[in-house]
């Protein structure tokens, strides 16, 4: 029988408990997830860690939302050789430069970009 954790590099395990709320339904609920880091805590606090699972999101939220929703990503048709890859990339590449506008709705500015093909190319907005 083993006793202890079976991540032998670890020192903190962390339990974080968030509200989620189903878009489509409506309701609420509680989902539980863990992490652990071979961290000790003078090295990482409990809140430097809250700050980078926090940050993290921040990436979700700011890139892999904007590919998936406003680009439309997971729909992609683009499935063999590199397309799908170089696909993000100018997903990437196009979010960045609207970004360095200073562009805050992303989902806005495309839509404004879309209706009129030089306004891209030549960078008129």
């Amino acid at each position: 029988m083993q006793v202890g954790l079976l991540f032998p590099h670890a020192v903190q395990a962390i339990q974080i408990k968030r509200q989620v709320r189903d878009l489509k339904q409506g309701k609420w609920r509680t989902v539980t997830v863990y992490a652990i880091t071979s961290l000790p805590t003078f090295q990482a606090s409990p809140a430097d860690l809250a700050a980078w699972i926090r940050g993290h999101w921040s990436i979700e939220n700011k890139l892999h939302w904007v590919r998936d929703v406003t680009y439309g990503e997971d729909h992609s048709q683009a499935r063999t050789g590199h397309a799908p890859r170089n696909m993000a990339a100018l997903r990437n590449l196009a979010i960045g430069a609207l970004r360095l506008t200073g562009t805050g709705n992303l989902a806005q500015a495309i839509r404004h970009l879309s209706r009129d093909a030089t306004r891209a190319i030549l960078g008129l907005t």
